[in-house]
């Protein structure tokens, strides 16, 4: 019944701005802007703070319409629930102003010119990571786990963590340890971030039957989970540090600052886990910690910074080989 109200909906644009509006929004654009931000830390990391304009263009962009693309099939598959919750009821296709055929044709046209542009533009790895990434979040996430799985985002996560290695990838041509720790940082990162948004929404997920966590296990589990990402989230953080070593102090600086909060505000949840007050604000430092965290690591690799970075390098081995000998083994 949905489904025939849905294709034959009528558009409703009064103009060519409205029809670029509405496409638009089928991309998730706030959710492509975390996603290149995390791209654009790989990418630094990667040069160690030179990084090639012409190179950091051409990868957001590629990497921009990659996830525009995963984004609008996510929006053609999941259509029916959007129209049921209140949330999404107004996107393009559960509103009828774009067809699911249009939609298609938008999603595959934008995978295209990403794979086009990133083999040209960066190299074949960093187009290929990029068409994984479309392909795990359609096909993992969208299609298998989401509306079958408590701990759909919790593997489902993995596409979101692609950037990162697409950055990295661009630069290098190769996938070194530092880009799967960044890769480890996002996955690890995920199901705090995307459950306190659960958490809020979660009579939608209910009326709709997606199984989130905390509709199926409730908030209590939820809470206490999220907790354990965060408590997780901070050693793999510093990871870079040591003993990998490509990030100095302002980025363990922000890592040790920005981790204790998250960990405070996680524990907070977890005290009151049915306030949604508490779970908005989680949410909402979930998104600035990210980016907080990523610029952290930009900043930290700026040629200016590498000396420091370097010292810190020294003084963080020198500690941990002098723990033994003061430990009297």
């Amino acid at each position: 019944m949905q489904e025939t109200f849905l294709t034959r909906a009528p558009r409703h644009h009064a103009n060519l701005l409205q029809v670029l509006q509405s496409y638009y929004q089928l991309t998730k654009p706030r959710i492509i802007l975390l996603l290149l931000i995390t791209t654009a830390a790989g990418m630094w990391l990667a040069a160690k703070g030179s990084v090639d304009p012409q190179l950091l263009l051409i990868t957001l962009i590629g990497g921009a319409t990659a996830s525009a693309s995963a984004n609008t099939i996510n929006c053609l598959y999941d259509r029916d629930i959007d129209y049921v919750m209140e949330r999404t009821r107004h996107r393009p296709l559960p509103s009828g102003r774009v067809q699911p055929r249009d939609a298609l044709v938008f999603a595959i046209g934008l995978a295209v010119f990403s794979f086009t542009l990133l083999t040209l533009g960066a190299n074949l790895l960093s187009a290929l990571l990029a068409m994984a990434g479309i392909v795990f979040y359609v096909l993992v996430y969208t299609h298998w786990l989401k509306r079958h799985s408590t701990q759909n985002i919790v593997i489902g996560g993995a596409a979101g963590a692609i950037p990162p290695l697409v950055g990295w990838a661009a630069v290098t041509n190769d996938l070194g340890w530092p880009a799967w720790v960044l890769f480890a940082i996002v996955f690890v990162w995920t199901p705090p971030h995307f459950w306190a948004l659960a958490m809020m929404i979660r009579d939608d997920y209910a009326k709709v039957g997606v199984p989130m966590l905390p509709v199926v296990e409730g908030e209590q589990t939820t809470s206490w989970q999220i907790w354990l990402y965060t408590l997780l989230l901070l050693p793999v953080t510093l990871l870079l540090a040591f003993p990998l070593q490509v990030a100095g102090v302002v980025y363990t600086g922000a890592a040790f600052l920005l981790g204790a909060v998250f960990i405070q505000k996680a524990w907070a949840l977890w005290q009151d886990s049915s306030n949604r007050t508490l779970a908005r604000s989680l949410f909402k430092f979930s998104i600035f910690y990210l980016m907080l965290l990523s610029a952290a690591l930009v900043v930290d690799s700026l040629p200016v910074f590498q000396p420091l970075t370097q010292q810190f390098a020294y003084q963080w081995s020198a500690l941990l080989s002098a723990i033994p000998m003061l430990a009297g083994i």
